[in-house]
């Protein structure tokens, strides 16, 4: 009986585990030092844990129409701040501020979302260290 109970506390600490695990720092992922600006139509929302990802298409300097995958925050930390799911409807047009990928892809921090009835609401997710923090490390300029 002690053996199964150890067991089920081991299988369940690990499996409680695995998120935190799979979560990274802003810094891992994205550069604090490439602010970058998004405008285009919706056309996708995931709304998953640990992050929402929005995929906007919007034409790139060449004219070229480009799908960029945005991470902003848990759903529950977007809703906190008053971004519900009926905010943003496919096709709508919005304005994303965040930083780019570290990888040059086109993948982006979503900071801030400017929704199409102009209000803006942070997307960011809490704590992860990038720009705007509090646990963030002064910049060295």
């Amino acid at each position: 009986m002690k053996a199964r109970f150890a067991a089920l506390v081991t299988t369940a600490g690990l499996l409680c585990a695995a998120p935190v695990v799979a979560h990274h720092s802003f810094a891992a992922e994205f550069d604090g030092q490439k602010p970058f600006r998004v405008t285009g139509a919706l056309v996708k929302i995931e709304w998953t844990n640990p992050h929402t990802y929005f995929y906007v298409d919007a034409k790139d300097d060449a004219g070229a129409l480009v799908r960029w995958t945005l991470s902003a925050g848990s759903p529950g930390a977007l809703s906190r701040r008053g971004f519900k799911r009926g905010d943003l409807k496919l096709g709508d047009t919005i304005v994303v501020d965040g930083y780019l990928a570290r990888d040059g892809s086109h993948f982006m921090d979503a900071r801030r979302v400017t929704l199409p009835d102009g209000r803006v609401l942070s997307g960011a997710s809490a704590g992860d260290g990038g720009p705007g923090e509090a646990t963030q490390a002064p910049s060295s300029r």
